[in-house]
């Protein structure tokens, strides 16, 4: 049997980022091989994040890279917030991103059968992180956006990555501006550029329900039309962007301060970490239980 060193071990741990016992316990196996050790432990790394695939990842951060004139938003979840600081997820998260903007996959499933440089595919680059860092960890979502050299580019971070918005401001090059738009979005959360985007559908079941609010108010039949009518555009100013006030200048819509740069809002993306994500509760005591049971 070879001798395992420390200095072998501490070598394992620093290429693997894996627990110490683990790593001795992986070059006993492997006879102090140290590459086999490796394999060991993304081997032992695939089984551990298979035990982790009923848990919830809620948390996480959101991620924007520009490379000229191509962008990329993406989400990608974790079990806590403390991982979400941990520097080997935001490594894991920058990588994914800049191996998503070269390919340009469809969908999420088409992006994790991705293979970067060293022939390893995206899902088994997650499944190793999963080992190293101890949660599950998931690609949930992307968006990749193109622009011309006319157009700029908005994007901003809120909290670190709890909010991430890409803007596109076509026909104008101000990205100062694109960004003030960004955090605009940020903050408000509209869910539409403008009134266009509205459905009819929409539009005639929020008139529904503004008009049955006059009626139950008791105000006259004769002048509900012409208050359901001013409510609508409140309405519209809560889910429309170009609609609100925009937030550096409560004396300026946020279409006359796009119209100023001489651009308009193409579109944009905002994404919330965890929005839409049913978090469980779980029993504290239960779950250190569950641990000391060794479950």
């Amino acid at each position: 049997m070879a001798n395992i060193t420390a200095q072998l071990v501490k070598e394992l741990r620093e290429k693997t980022g894996a627990g110490m016992m683990d790593c001795k316990k992986a070059l006993v196996q492997t006879d102090g091989d140290l590459e086999a050790a490796i394999d060991f432990l993304r081997e032992k790394g695939l089984s551990s994040a298979a035990k982790k695939a009923d848990r919830i990842a809620a948390e996480g951060t959101t991620y924007i890279l520009e490379q000229g004139n191509e962008a990329i938003i993406l989400e990608v979840n974790a079990e806590t917030d403390f991982v979400a600081k941990n520097g080997k997820f935001q490594v894991l998260v920058a990588s994914l991103a800049e191996q998503l903007l070269a390919a340009k996959p469809a969908s999420v499933e088409a992006a994790l059968e991705l293979a970067n440089a060293e022939g390893v595919k995206i899902v088994d680059q997650i499944s190793t992180a999963i080992a190293t860092i101890g949660e599950k960890i998931t690609l949930r979502r992307f968006e990749i956006k193109t622009k011309s050299d006319a157009d700029a580019f908005g994007s901003y971070l809120h909290m670190g990555g709890r909010i991430g918005v890409l803007v596109t401001l076509e026909g104008s090059t101000d990205a100062a501006a694109a960004k003030d738009v960004a955090m605009h979005i940020a903050a408000i959360n509209p869910t539409y550029v403008s009134r266009d985007e509205v459905s009819a559908e929409e539009v005639e079941r929020e008139r529904k329900v503004l008009t049955e609010q006059a009626l139950n108010e008791g105000k006259p039949e004769n002048i509900v039309a012409k208050m359901v009518e001013g409510r609508l555009g409140k309405y519209f100013e809560d889910v429309c962007l170009l609609d609100q006030t925009f937030v550096k200048n409560s004396d300026q819509k946020v279409r006359d301060f796009v119209a100023s740069t001489g651009g308009s809002v193409n579109g944009f993306v905002r994404y919330a970490v965890g929005e839409g994500i049913e978090k469980r509760e779980d029993n504290f005591a239960e779950e250190v239980m569950s641990q000391v049971k060794g479950n």
